[in-house]
């Protein structure tokens, strides 16, 4: 399990998260003029989020807004049904298309299902990052929206956001920027002098973002933040209904009833940490990342993923079976992510992994040294699972295979 807070799960700051969810358990902000602390503390998540985004800044004039969702996949659905309904009452388009990098999440298929929008998933570049000149050759009459991530998921890096921005705005589409791993790591990475290239609103073009809170906000799991450039655009995202005989009804989110102590759980832990204990944060990640980078790099069968702009560490092997490398880190304790195109694994540096890097580079390295003297699959690993999906030319057939696997296990 990937826990983003550091310390142990029975006091300081999961004691604190736990006493906010349970104080306000039975809250639901969608009766607004019933639990009035709950709609407060969401207006103020999206205010302090947003002023990391760049909302203070003056050209924006006090434009920029949000909700606050279930996740960071809620946030990326609402943002793309979002920008097709204002694209569609803007220019007029009724068959929607958005294209994105090969590097950006599955939920923008999720929302290419969901909203009967064609999907392109264009190759990245040789620094894995969004191509810019292949993403502008897919550019048509439908095109509603291109994406970037800051960093993507698979390998840290963040894409050229300013390229992007200048290609929005030249062909009038919509930019969504996917913030959600590092809404909370990239201000501040970029306040103690870390070479961060822009990736907020002070963008020109960038039109939406999605920022998880639950993830280095250190809020409680569900917790997620969509913010717009203007009121303009976010009013497609809700939802009026004006004749039912329930009543008039109006929504912002995809949820109707939402959990009004996630929201309350996500201020208490932006308000504890504060500006200062952020910036703490973020120093110790990105100094445990950089320590991971270096040791890896010493590890000669091995080679780093591009150029990490964060707190993942992405690597591969041209000599050895990474997913067998993986299942015995897995035997250790350790949970990395298995990637493909290429095959690799990556680590997600949290709070938890600062006092144990040196214990993970040393068992990478007899990892890597178990699998170079005895290769071949361990019992009960997944190597040779991840090795055929990959090796497998029809797609459709992984595909029908994963969603057997999800109606068998669920």
């Amino acid at each position: 399990m990937l826990c983003y807070i550091g310390g142990s799960e029975t006091e300081g700051h999961f004691s604190l998260i736990n006493e906010a969810c349970s104080m306000f358990a039975h809250t639901n902000p969608l009766h607004m003029d019933v639990f009035h602390s709950v709609v407060k503390f969401e207006a103020e998540v999206v205010a302090m989020t947003a002023a990391l985004m760049g909302s203070q800044e003056k050209s924006y004039g006090g434009q920029i807004c949000g909700n606050m969702t279930s996740g960071g996949t809620e946030s990326i659905l609402l943002a793309v049904k979002s920008s097709r309904d204002f694209m569609k009452a803007r220019k007029g388009i009724v068959r929607p298309e958005m294209i994105i990098p090969q590097s950006a999440h599955s939920a923008y298929d999720k929302a290419a299902q969901y909203f009967n929008i064609k999907l392109w998933r264009v190759p990245v570049n040789t620094e894995f990052q969004a191509d810019t000149a292949s993403i502008r050759r897919y550019v048509n009459k439908n095109t509603i929206l291109i994406v970037g991530s800051a960093p993507g998921f698979p390998h840290g890096i963040i894409d050229p956001i300013e390229e992007l921005g200048k290609l929005a705005l030249s062909y009038d589409i919509c930019l969504h920027v996917d913030l959600c791993l590092g809404g909370f790591v990239l201000p501040f990475a970029s306040k103690l002098g870390y070479p961060i290239p822009l990736f907020d609103f002070t963008v020109q073009g960038v039109t939406s973002m999605s920022v998880d809170v639950h993830k280095y906000g250190l809020a409680p799991k569900g917790t997620s933040v969509v913010l717009y450039k203007n009121h303009e655009i976010r009013k497609h995202q809700f939802v009026a209904v004006t004749e039912w005989t329930g009543g008039l009804y109006v929504s912002p989110t995809i949820a109707g009833s939402r959990p009004g102590n996630l929201i309350a759980g996500a201020w208490a832990a932006m308000m504890a940490i504060g500006l200062e204990g952020y910036l703490e944060n973020t120093r110790e990640i990105m100094e445990a990342s950089k320590r991971i980078q270096r040791g890896v790099q010493n590890i000669h069968e091995l080679s780093i993923i591009g150029r990490p702009d964060m707190t993942i560490v992405a690597f591969g092997s041209n000599v050895l079976d990474i997913f067998e490398v993986n299942d015995i880190m897995s035997s250790k304790g350790w949970h990395l992510n298995a990637l493909q195109k290429p095959n690799s694994i990556h680590i997600c540096v949290t709070l938890q992994h600062v006092p144990v890097v040196d214990d993970f580079l040393k068992d990478l390295k007899e990892s890597v040294q178990t699998v170079k003297d005895n290769p071949g699959p361990i019992s009960g690993g997944l190597a040779p699972i991840y090795g055929a999906a990959g090796k497998m030319p029809d797609r459709a057939m992984v595909g029908e295979l994963l969603i057997d696997f999800m109606d068998n296990s669920c």
